[in-house]
Parts: C-alpha cells; structure tokens; sequence
C-alpha cells in the first residue's frame, strides 16, 4: 500500500507530492521548519495527513538541541512549535485538532521527568498516526456500502493514501468498492489550480488498477445529463456543526450540478475533520493562495504578461447539498445539525 508518510528508526519521511506522478521521491523532514515548508508547499497534503506530520514536526522540534531543562521550558518550546506549524494552512481543522493534542499532551504529563515527557509525546504522536490507518479502513469499509455493482463514481481533488496515512478517505471508498463491486469506473476532475485530480488521484488509480477517465473540471455537467456518474464522493478540509462542508476549491460547483441532477454526493470525512466550534461553514477561514498556481502551470505562464488572479484553495459546500458524511462512526444525514450533536455526544 502507498504509505505518504512514514516514520522509521526515529525519523520522519514523507512522499514529495510535488513531484508526482513523474518521480516517487521520498524525503526525509528533520526539523519542525522542514515540516512547516512541507506542508505550505504542498509536498504532503490533505487534512489528515498535514494533522499527523505536524505532530511529528512537534516531537522533532522538541527533541533537538538545546533540550528543555524544565517543563516550563519544554512546555513554551511545544507551544511556540504549534504556533508556527499552525501557520502553514488555515482552513484544515486536522492540523490544529493535532497541535491541540500535542500541547494537551504536554500539558497532562508535567510530573514526568523531562526524557519521559519526550518519549510521551512520541507516543502521541503514533498514536495519532496509528489512528488515522484505523479511521480511514472503517470510512472506506463503511462507504463502501453505498456502492452498487456497475456505477460509476466522479471524485474531486485527492482524499486518498497520499492524503492520510491509511487507505484515504473518499478514494479509500472507491478502491474498496472496486473489491467489494464488479464494474467500477471512475470519472477523475483534474482539479485545477493545482492538478491534485489528475496528478494524484489519477496516479492512486492506476497503481490500484481501477478502471477510469481523466476529465477537466468544466466536464462535469455534461456527463451528469448523459446519464455516466452515479455517485460523487469528496473528501472534506473541515465541517461545520450544521453539515456546511470546506474542501478544495470547486466542490461547491460539483455538490450543487449532483444536486440538480438527482445523484448522490457524499462527503468522507473522519471525525478529526469535525470543528466542533463552528456553527456554519460561513465562519471557516479560506486560505488564499499565490495567485502563480493559477497563471502558471509546470513554471510555464499560460496568460497575458502581467495578469492579475485569484485563488482561493477552498470553498464551502452548503449542507443542502451533502446526501451523506460518511464517518468511522458511521453514516450521518440530514438533519445534520441534529444529527451531528447526536453523533458527539455519544464520544463524550
């Protein structure tokens, strides 16, 4: 199984997803500046996936010279250390449901010694590696069953291996129907600014041997009248408490023509995704991104000399649109709002 991030023998390496699909590199990230450049640049991506990396880029800072002689020392190093990985991307909830885990860490453990407390925050931070393998085969298992034999099933972005450190998310589910159905295709959107569709999710398929087709972005209503997807499966950045979904940008666009057309759209998202602070999905913050990925492609420009360009990494889904969140906890429809007050009250 493609493994995006992997730590061995006390050292972080991660897949530069930049350099897919011509080149699988792998390099290694031995310092929490390292994995913040990791994460803004886009070598290691989605939600899940930045989430564990930054605990890792926690642990890393902390253990380098020169060391904590105090856990008043240990615990600012650790807090500074959040700060500065918080930076990197605003709008998914992962990384800063990690970086609050690290510091709460910390923070419950200051009767151990220093070494200890190190070690302990190791463990943390495999602990919420080790988590996400678990979540994403329970979402993938459990979207699976929404799958008939047959359909075809239109994906946007990538939530796949290369975006958690399990089998993925809403890819996760579309290789699992591919084993548990006969007759899966897949309608992949390239995803423009940044090709993660036609980069990565088209390189996850062919690895995967599951049978599909590389669309532009603009496609998508045209084979939604013909009568060719069945189902539209993305994954999610963060979700509001009423259901409002954020995840890369031209979800909203794909959710509301699914919707015109009666197909079903399903959002796989684990419950780290969940911002249990937001009512509506009018409060999650967009991340603006350089407007170059826009104008350029492959360092290339592809506009006039000088154009000027907007480019928002995300936008935000209406729960209107969403059929379904598919969870590890299982399955939860509307009315969202309710439902999901249900669904964590049960965790408490």
């Amino acid at each position: 199984m493609i493994k995006a991030i992997e730590w061995k023998h006390n050292r972080l390496f991660i897949i530069d997803q930049t350099k897919l699909p011509g080149k699988l590199v792998k390099f290694e990230c031995k310092t929490p500046q390292q994995v913040a450049e990791a994460i803004v640049n886009m070598k290691v991506r989605g939600a899940p996936a930045i989430g564990v990396v930054a605990a890792f880029g926690v642990y890393l800072g902390i253990k380098r010279p020169p060391l904590a002689k105090t856990f008043e020392q240990l615990l600012s190093q650790v807090e500074k250390l959040c700060a500065m990985l918080g930076k990197t991307r605003p709008t998914a909830v992962n990384l800063f449901w990690a970086l609050d885990r690290m510091k709460r860490c910390a923070q419950n453990n200051r009767d151990h010694k220093l070494s200890t407390l190190r070690d302990i925050l190791l463990r943390e931070a495999m602990n919420i590696y080790k988590e996400d393998e678990r979540v994403t085969k329970s979402i993938a298992g459990t979207g699976a069953e929404l799958i008939r034999d047959g359909d075809t099933i239109m994906t946007h972005c990538n939530a796949g291996a290369l975006a958690t450190v399990g089998v993925g998310t809403a890819l996760g589910i579309v290789v699992e129907a591919a084993h548990k159905h006969s007759g899966i295709k897949v309608l992949v959107g390239e995803t423009r600014p940044r090709l993660q569709g036609a980069r990565l999710t088209a390189w996850e398929l062919k690895q995967a041997r599951i049978p599909f087709h590389l669309i532009t972005d603009n496609m998508a209503a045209h084979f939604m009248k013909k009568g060719m997807i069945n189902v539209v499966i993305v994954g999610a950045d963060r979700v509001a408490m009423n259901g409002d979904v954020a995840n890369k940008i031209g979800t909203y666009g794909l959710a509301m023509l699914a919707y015109h057309h009666n197909i079903p759209f399903y959002v796989a998202a684990p419950v780290s995704t969940f911002d249990r602070n937001l009512l509506n999905g009018d409060l999650i913050p967009i991340e603006e991104r350089d407007p170059a990925e826009v104008t350029m492609i492959n360092d290339k420009p592809i506009s006039v000399p000088g154009v000027k360009a907007l480019n928002p990494a995300f936008d935000v889904t209406p729960h209107r649109y969403v059929s379904a969140i598919i969870t590890e906890l299982g399955i939860v429809r509307a009315p969202f709002d309710q439902n999901l007050k249900n669904l964590f009250a049960n965790l408490l």
